[in-house]
């Protein structure tokens, strides 16, 4: 059973994910975490750490670590095509439709209305990670983490992936010694 329910939580995360990994990333905390327990808050937010600091789409990194931690090599395999099955089947059946009509003031007030949406989501899920944050590490380090990391990417325009890299630097060298 615990297959089907593999398969089913990463699919639903993914179908309902439009918009794609930064979507579904609180869909797949919900399942994950929240409705299967499969990982913790904290190992959810560790696990989404590494998955932003490695190339390619974040949705199917999620997939990959949960599935191998749920059920090994198999659940690899049953929560990437979960993953990838929504995508594949909305590819295939509404391409040429949503080509066709794209310049449709219909379509593109769906669109305009999903993206409140998705980032009222993400702000959802920062508060409880970031939650978890504070709690281990301090409020300090927290916000001194957080001010550099803002003004890294703002000011000096550093990519993400090289705040991530010295994120898990100042982790597992600095925090550890405190």
């Amino acid at each position: 059973m615990i297959i089907f329910y593999l398969f089913w939580a990463f699919f639903i995360a993914n179908l309902l994910g439009y918009g794609g990994g930064p979507a579904s990333i609180p869909l797949n905390f919900e399942e994950v975490v929240q409705h299967f327990h499969w990982l913790s808050k904290e190992e959810f937010s560790n696990m989404l750490a590494l998955a932003n600091a490695l190339p390619g789409p974040i949705a199917t990194k999620i997939a990959a670590y949960v599935g191998y931690s749920v059920l090994g090599w198999p659940g690899v395999f049953i929560a990437l095509i979960a993953t990838v099955l929504p995508s594949a089947i909305a590819l295939v059946l509404l391409l040429k439709l949503i080509g066709r009509y794209r310049q449709s003031p219909v379509v593109k007030g769906m669109t305009l209305a999903v993206q409140p949406v998705i980032a009222v989501m993400m702000l959802i899920l920062t508060w409880e990670i970031g939650g978890d944050a504070i709690r281990s590490i301090g409020m300090v380090q927290s916000l001194v983490i957080a001010l550099i990391s803002l003004a890294a990417l703002t000011k000096f325009r550093v990519h993400p992936a090289f705040l991530i890299v010295a994120a898990f630097a100042y982790g597992g060298l600095v925090i550890p010694l405190l």
